[in-house]
């Protein structure tokens, strides 16, 4: 199939839709969608914000609480670690705002890799997201999601791990379509479920507020007795409750499709992350309005615990709506995930046929389907506790690694255009709190599972010299026939160049 003809083919497919071009005054392009861009926050169709919003806000509010609490020991330092933890992503966000508004290029981490230290960190950067931080997050996600979803069913007893695992796979797959057939209705998917978690979220505040305003305030008198602060046990509480805020530099996944992206992209932060940490902190002074730590902490599920005391009959409501956060959550990272895989592919270093993007939808599905295939087989294992150390640990080293390049390229890409200039000193902040969250699990809790990672990662120079530097043919001529025969099957065809 040539290029003209496909280029016609796809030209004749756009007129029979409604949807305009990226730019319409100019021929039709092969290019990924821009369809999410930002609204009025009042009309409820922010789309930078709800991808905010909805990826941060998912199982880890649900499930970080009781972790937090048994690292520090008492209501008050807990209290202090969940806004801590807010001002630290509020803080890592602006500093990828920097980069984003710097390199306007969607795959998060990835391109700003790319142009501070080269190839080499780029690839290991992409090679561990793709094979482990980001579907292992998707597949904790969606675990989480199974285990509120099937609660009902069981009630008075763990539900099965076969109806978990079954669910949580016909959550990716359901997800996988979705964001494959359409940028347009995984936006507005993600709005929908972003306004049902506000819904659960809403519930839990306003009835702690009046539980509070009706006198309930024990649990909060002598709020630091018995706390157990240390280095270590600050960090470890870091650690959890980070993982509830992780989605912070989502936004940067998708810049390509922002509009505007110099005004919304910060807009969205500065918005999206101070209030989901003022519905994390109310949340759990919710939490602790009817419950003391030590209930809190044998509790088996925190919100469900908290629906029961307070909605009585109505407590059904709170694995219902968890569910619908749980899902929100894997939505937003499965849209922004798939971008990922699709530069990386884009820029040679991964098969080619994740790089195309559909000639109907115009959404990057073989990448997509990738990732979702790659979660699917995450759930195999099922240990949530595992998935989470090692995703932590391993998504902290990149991150810590990107802000090191943001403060590398101020003095060595000092030509760079930047919108956005936050002061160096937030940035050496981050890094230096990158930095102790990497370390602080090895040498307060070493296992094997963080050197397994670190293996893992170095072992991607390994497929970066063999099939990216040195570019073996022998691997071309397996990979041509079945980019070939996925290419027609799927409808999908190279992006074609366009000045970034």
């Amino acid at each position: 199939m040539g290029k003209e003809s496909l280029r016609k083919r796809k030209q004749q497919d756009h007129a029979k839709e409604d949807g305009q071009s990226i730019q319409s005054h100019e021929p039709q392009k092969t290019n990924l969608q821009k369809q999410a861009k930002l609204f009025p926050f009042l009309l409820l169709r922010a789309h930078g914000i709800c991808m905010i919003v909805g990826t941060i806000i998912g199982s880890g509010i649900f499930v970080s609480p009781k972790s937090v609490l048994a690292n520090v020991g008492a209501v008050g330092p807990c209290l202090i670690i969940w806004a801590a933890c807010g001002v630290l992503a509020t803080l890592g966000a602006l500093c990828f705002a920097e980069l984003g508004t710097m390199i306007t290029k969607s795959g998060g981490e990835y391109p700003y890799l790319m142009e501070a230290f080269g190839p080499i960190p780029a690839f290991l950067f992409s090679w561990t997201s793709l094979l482990v931080t980001k579907p292992s997050s998707f597949a904790i996600i969606c675990l989480s999601f199974a285990e509120y979803a099937s609660a009902p069913f069981y009630p008075g007893c763990d539900p099965p791990q076969v109806v978990i695992k079954c669910l949580a796979a016909a959550a990716i797959v359901v997800i996988t379509i979705v964001n494959s057939l359409s940028v347009k209705l995984g936006s507005y998917l993600q709005n929908f479920l972003t306004a049902a978690k506000m819904i659960i979220v809403t519930i839990i505040i306003v009835s702690g507020i009046v539980l509070l305003a009706q006198g309930q305030t024990e649990n909060f008198k002598d709020s630091f007795k018995d706390s157990r602060v240390s280095v270590s046990s600050i960090v470890l509480a870091f650690y959890n409750g980070l993982w509830a805020y992780d989605g912070w530099n989502q936004l940067n996944y998708i810049t390509e499709e922002l509009k505007n992206p110099y005004r919304n992209l910060p807009l969205a932060i500065i918005i999206g992350i101070p209030l989901v940490t003022v519905c994390y902190v109310l949340i759990n002074i919710s939490y602790f309005t009817v419950m003391t730590s030590t209930e809190l902490l044998q509790s088996q599920a925190v919100a469900v615990t908290f629906g029961d005391r307070v909605l009585y009959t109505a407590s059904w409501i709170v694995p219902l709506f968890v569910a619908f956060s749980t899902i929100g959550s894997a939505n937003g990272t499965c849209f922004t995930a798939g971008r990922l895989v699709y530069v990386a592919g884009r820029e040679g270093h991964m098969l080619k046929v994740l790089s195309y993007i559909s000639i109907k939808r115009l959404t990057p599905a073989p990448a997509i389907m990738f990732y979702g295939a790659v979660a699917i087989i995450y759930i195999i294992p099922g240990d949530i506790n595992t998935l989470i150390n090692y995703f932590s640990f391993a998504v902290w080293i990149f991150y810590g690694l990107t802000i090191l390049g943001l403060i590398v390229m101020r003095f060595t890409r000092k030509e760079l255009r930047r919108p956005i200039k936050i002061p160096i000193i937030i940035a050496v902040i981050v890094l230096l709190v990158s930095i102790l969250l990497v370390l602080a699990p090895i040498i307060t809790a070493p296992e094997l599972a963080y050197l397994y990672c670190v293996l893992f990662i170095l072992s991607g120079l390994i497929v970066y010299v063999l099939f990216v530097h040195y570019k073996f043919k022998w691997p071309q001529k397996i990979s041509n026939p079945i980019t070939m025969h996925l290419q027609m099957l799927l409808e999908v065809v190279p992006a074609e160049d366009v000045t970034e």
